[in-house]
């Protein structure tokens, strides 16, 4: 696959990192599995062990990987959330690397969610957007704050309430 402009690829030992002018993104990956190279603008993925469905699929992922690294360390993925409520107002308050949502369904104890790694979360009245250059993490907390406000033992057709994916 070709390595965009402006975009450096270096291959350890088990670990690819890739710099680009926006971001340094690392990604580990099985180097018994796998072989990571990089000649000029071209980096490849060879299979170092036998040609099996398993093994090839293994490839195919590490190739998304670093076409997602590529995007990333050039750009930004986001995600847009929307918080929806019938009966309380919900909010949302940023602590650390927290996310605390406060008043769901009326409860006393703020529900929480994860952020992971270097990924920026902004709140704004009902819209939340997630944002970040690792697409991994950018994903990863953006269903952290959807999985936290799942409702259980109610019926979901009444109780509606909670924060959904707005546009990916």
């Amino acid at each position: 696959m070709k390595i965009p402009e402006g975009v450096s690829v270096q291959v350890g030992d088990g670990v690819v990192t890739v710099k680009g002018p926006k971001a340094t993104l690392e990604r580990k990956f099985d180097s018994k599995t796998v072989g990571v190279s990089t000649e000029g603008t071209e980096a490849s993925v060879t299979l170092k062990k036998k040609d099996t469905r398993k093994n090839r699929s293994v490839v195919n992922s590490i190739e998304a990987h670093l076409k997602n690294m590529f995007e990333g360390s050039t750009g930004e993925f986001s995600k847009k959330l929307q918080i929806v409520y019938a009966h309380f107002p919900a909010s949302i308050e940023l602590k650390g690397s927290v996310v605390l949502i406060k008043n769901f369904l009326g409860e006393k104890v703020s529900r929480r969610a994860n952020v992971i790694g270097s990924t920026k979360v902004v709140a704004s009245g009902a819209e939340i957007i997630v944002s970040g250059h690792d697409k991994e993490a950018v994903g990863q907390t953006a269903c952290n704050i959807v999985r936290a406000t799942h409702i259980r033992h109610k019926d979901v057709r009444v109780f509606q309430d909670g924060i959904y994916y707005a546009e990916q």
